[in-house]
């Protein structure tokens, strides 16, 4: 039976995960997440001692991610070092399939449940469902493409804000 691979995002380390074996992967940007200081000791000696690997994923699956979260519209609520964890978390997945991404964060969990990769919370309960995002104005409701660059409504004025939409 193959070892299970753990995925850490920055929310793994700042609740309290202690790697127990050598397969914990991250990226270089979620280490620049973890700020206070116990967590960022821990991090830094797991590091240290070959039990937190910082791998960067493969520029294919950056662009896989890309089509995905664009269609979902998580591209409007994670950020970069989310979105290269959401794709090593594709790469580690095609070289070993028993993999898991350890993440508190919702956004995080959507795509991961869109993508059929198995994730734990540290603290939460965890998202129930899948959920698309637009955006949409706060007045006349009209809605809006992901990259719509304003934040008012060119029809009323009003703000414009991201909406959840439940899919699944």
């Amino acid at each position: 039976m193959n070892d299970l691979f753990y995925i850490l995002d920055a929310s793994a380390f700042i609740n309290g995960f202690e790697p127990k074996s050598q397969f914990n992967f991250t990226v270089s940007e979620i280490t620049d997440e973890v700020k206070d200081l116990k967590s960022k000791i821990l991090l830094d000696q797991a590091i240290e001692e070959g039990k937190i690997i910082i791998k960067e994923p493969k520029e294919e699956f950056i662009k896989e991610l890309n089509e995905i979260i664009s269609k979902s519209g998580d591209d409007l609520r994670l950020s970069e070092a989310d979105k290269n964890l959401l794709a090593l978390a594709l790469d580690l997945k095609c070289e070993n399939e028993n993999i898991k991404v350890l993440t508190d964060d919702y956004s995080m969990q959507n795509v991961l449940k869109i993508i059929d990769i198995p994730y734990d919370s540290i603290i939460t309960e965890g998202i129930k469902g899948i959920y698309n995002w637009v955006k949409t104005c706060e007045g006349c409701k009209k809605e809006f493409d992901a990259d719509y660059p304003f934040d008012d409504c060119e029809i009323c004025g009003s703000k414009v804000f991201k909406r959840r939409i439940k899919t699944y």
